[in-house]
């Protein structure tokens, strides 16, 4: 049930992106990716976040920082909702 102070979906929402977005551009240079894309949702209690990485420089793996920003995501949200 939830309470006055509980954040909106729309906070939780971006939340999630706002820490995603952050894990990658702290391993990528903005001119090192050519795209990326975060996808977010939360319904019923239920958190989904997708992380799409297009980067032609750098030295991190474009997969690797895309599920750390979905992990880093999910731990903002958890934060947020604690």
């Amino acid at each position: 049930m939830s309470t006055p102070d509980d954040p909106t979906d729309d906070e939780v929402v971006q939340t999630a992106a706002e820490a995603a977005e952050d894990v990658v551009f702290s391993r990528f240079s903005r001119s090192d990716v050519e795209d990326f894309d975060v996808t977010v949702s939360f319904e019923d209690g239920v958190l989904e976040v997708d992380v799409y990485i297009n980067a032609s420089g750098g030295t991190a793996d474009p997969d690797r920082v895309a599920d750390d920003a979905a992990l880093a995501a999910r731990a903002a949200v958890d934060d947020l909702l604690e």
